[in-house]
C-alpha cells in the first residue's frame, strides 16, 4: 500500500515512480481534487499540465481520468511550466494541476495544485484532505456513477508569453545576449517563446526537453549546476546568464563575468522597480532574505512585510496586504499582476529591463542590492530536530541582555543582533534542519556559521 502522507507533503504531492506515486494514485487524486475543491458546485473543470518527465503524461491522463470520472471537465494545456499552469488558472479562473517534480531527481514526480485564480493548495488549505480521500479510495476503492465529463485540448503558450509582454515590456531596452542553461527542462519550452523577437538574443543551452537530465540536476540552487552557465557566460561575452529550474518555475541569474546574483538581490532590485510603478506599496520578502531586502524597501518609500517561508504562506500574505510583489532567498518571485503566483520568467524579464535600462554591466548594477554577506543554505540531518533547536536557543536566550540579542520564532528559530543573524528551521519535505547566517563582513558570518553548527552538528546523524 502507497504511503500516502508521505507524498503529500505541506505545498504539493511529491515521490518516487512508480514506487510511491503512480497512475493509480493519480487518478484517486484527481477525483478527490474535485470532491475537496467542490469544483462541480463551481467551475466545474479543472486545468491540467505537464512537464518533460517521461511519466508525466500518463499520470496526468490519470489524474484527468479521476477529475472527469466525477462529471468535471478537465482542460488539457500540455506541456507546460508551472508558471504557465498558473497563468492559465488564473486566466481561465480555474483550479489546476502541474505534474512536475520541479528540481528533484529523475526519479521523482509530483502535482502542485492549485485553486482557481492560481490561488494555493497547502497542507491546511487542502492538501490533507485531498490525501484522506486518495487513502480511502486505494483501500476502499473509487467512487462510481457519474456522467463522465469532458476533455479538451488548449494551447496557451503564446497567451502566457503576451501577457508576460504585457507586464514588462522589453521593446526599448538596449540590446543584449543572454545565456540560458534550461537544465533539459521547461524553460526549453517556455524560453523561446517569451524571447521569440526583441532586443534580447539567446544563447540556449540544454533546451531538449529530456526529463532524465542528461547535463546536470535542473537545480540550480546547487552552485555545481550552475558550472556551465558561468563557463559559456565568460566564453561568449555575453551581459547576463540565466538558469531555470526543472519546472521553470525559479530563476537565477549570474553576471558577465559568470558571478552568481543572490536571488535576495534579485528581490530587492524587482522591489525597486514595483515601487516605481506602485509607490508606498507593500513587498513582501521571507525572513531568509538578507537584511538589506527590507532596508532597500523601506529606503524606495515601501512598506516591507516579513514572512515564513513558503508559496502558501506568502500568497495568503500578498492577500491580506494587498502587496505588489514578494520574493524568496530560494528564487521564487511573486507578483501580484500574475495572480500572486510565482514566476521566475517575470523575475527574469525584469533583470533584463533593469539591465538593459541603463549601459552599466550587471554585475555593477546589482552591486549596489548587496550589502551583507550570507552562509546560503545549509543543510544537516539531525536525530531530533525540535531538540536541536531547542538546545540552539538555550544557548541564545541568556545572551538577550547582554549582547542585544532578539529572538524571534514565526518560521523556525530567528537569532538576531545588530551586526548578524541567523535562522534554523526544519524543513517541510524533507528530514533535514536548515542553517541561515547573515552579517556584515565574512569574519562576522563566519564566526557565528561556526558556532551554530557546533551546536546542530553536535546532535547530527549526517551533513548534507
Amino acid at each position: 500500500m502507497v504511503d500516502v502522507a508521505g507524498i503529500f507533503k505541506a505545498y504539493d504531492v511529491r515521490g518516487v515512480v512508480p514506487e510511491q506515486l503512480d497512475e493509480t494514485v493519480a487518478r484517486a487524486a484527481g477525483a478527490a481534487f474535485v470532491e475537496v475543491l467542490d469544483v462541480l458546485a463551481g467551475p466545474g473543470a479543472v486545468v491540467i499540465g505537464y512537464d518533460m518527465r517521461p511519466s508525466s503524461p500518463a499520470l496526468a491522463a490519470a489524474f484527468a481520468e479521476g477529475v472527469t470520472s466525477t462529471g468535471a471537465d478537465v482542460i488539457d494545456i500540455g506541456l507546460a511550466s508551472t508558471d504557465q499552469l498558473y497563468f492559465a488558472s488564473g486566466r481561465l479562473d480555474l483550479p489546476g494541476a502541474m505534474f512536475t517534480a520541479s528540481h528533484n531527481p529523475a526519479q521523482y514526480n509530483g502535482i502542485k495544485m492549485c485553486r482557481a485564480g492560481a490561488a494555493p493548495v497547502g497542507a491546511d488549505s487542502g492538501l490533507r484532505d485531498i490525501a484522506d480521500l486518495v487513502a480511502k479510495a486505494l483501500t476502499e476503492g473509487p467512487a462510481t456513477g457519474s456522467t463522465p465529463g469532458h476533455l479538451t485540448h488548449k494551447d496557451l503558450l503564446t497567451a502566457y508569453a503576451d501577457h508576460l509582454h504585457d507586464l514588462v515590456d522589453l521593446s526599448g531596452i538596449r540590446p543584449l545576449t543572454v545565456v540560458v542553461d534550461a537544465g533539459n527542462g521547461m524553460g526549453g519550452h517556455t524560453v523561446p517563446a517569451v524571447f521569440a523577437d526583441g532586443p534580447v538574443t539567446i544563447i540556449p543551452m540544454y533546451f531538449e526537453l529530456d526529463g532524465n537530465f542528461p547535463n546536470h540536476e535542473a537545480n540550480p540552487l546547487d552552485p555545481k549546476n550552475l558550472v556551465d552557465l558561468q563557463a559559456k557566460v565568460r566564453e561568449t561575452g555575453a551581459d547576463l546568464g540565466l538558469a531555470f529550474d526543472g519546472d521553470a518555475d525559479r530563476c537565477f541569474v549570474v553576471d558577465e563575468q559568470g558571478d552568481p546574483i543572490s536571488p535576495s538581490a534579485i528581490t530587492a532590485a524587482v522591489a525597486v522597480r514595483e515601487l516605481a510603478k506602485h509607490p508606498g506599496a507593500t513587498i513582501l520578502h521571507n525572513l531568509i532574505t538578507s537584511k538589506a531586502v527590507p532596508e532597500l524597501i523601506a529606503e524606495h518609500g515601501g512598506v516591507p512585510v516579513r514572512t515564513r517561508v513558503g508559496h502558501s504562506n506568502i500568497k495568503q500574505k500578498m492577500a491580506e496586504t494587498d502587496a505588489v510583489f514578494g520574493g524568496e532567498h530560494s528564487a521564487h518571485y511573486y507578483f501580484r499582476d500574475f495572480w500572486r503566483a510565482d514566476t521566475g520568467m517575470l523575475a527574469a524579464l525584469h533583470v533584463l529591463a533593469a539591465l538593459g535600462e541603463q549601459d552599466r554591466p550587471a554585475g555593477e548594477l546589482f552591486a549596489e542590492y548587496e550589502r551583507y554577506v550570507a552562509s546560503g543554505e545549509i543543510n544537516n540531518k539531525v536525530a531530533d530536530a525540535a531538540e536541536t533547536v531547542a538546545a540552539i536557543e538555550d544557548t541564545y536566550s541568556g545572551r538577550s541582555e547582554t549582547d542585544g540579542v532578539t529572538i524571534d520564532h514565526l518560521d523556525g528559530l530567528t537569532v538576531s543582533a545588530g551586526q548578524w543573524w541567523f535562522n534554523v528551521r526544519a524543513s517541510n519535505t524533507e528530514p533535514l534542519l536548515r542553517l541561515n547566517v547573515e552579517a556584515a563582513d565574512r569574519a562576522g558570518m563566519e564566526r557565528v556559521r561556526d558556532e551554530v553548527l557546533a551546536l546542530i552538528t553536535g546532535a547530527s546523524v549526517e551533513e548534507n
